[in-house]
């Protein structure tokens, strides 16, 4: 049975990538999952086949934070987390169509 919409709300996807170099990351909203978003030259395909791992909430996303080596953060919960715990920081969110991205990289 898939999710309602109240069991959504501050409900996340998570995905993990692994190649033999980088595991990468990838969460949204789950509310987002599925759904594209468009302003002027930027576009968003929030894609199930890239984010729409696991869906679980906020607290798991630290976890799976500190483990990638490459992470990709779609919508307003993820992103203001990753904020709130000193992963990203504010002046590097993009904004399309007033949905919040952001991307990290370990070097």
């Amino acid at each position: 049975m898939a999710p309602t919409e109240k069991d959504l709300v501050m409900k996340i996807y998570l995905k993990v990538h692994e190649t033999d170099c980088e595991r990468i990351l990838a969460a949204c909203d789950a509310d987002l999952l599925g759904k594209k978003f468009s302003e002027k030259d930027l576009q968003i395909e929030v894609k199930e086949s890239f984010y729409g791992g696991t869906l679980t909430d906020l607290e798991k996303l630290e976890e799976e934070i500190t483990k990638a080596t490459i992470v990709n953060l779609t919508g307003k919960n993820v992103v203001e987390f990753a904020v709130k715990k000193n992963f990203v920081e504010e002046q590097n969110i993009l904004k399309i169509s007033k949905v919040k991205h952001a991307q990290i990289a370990v070097l």
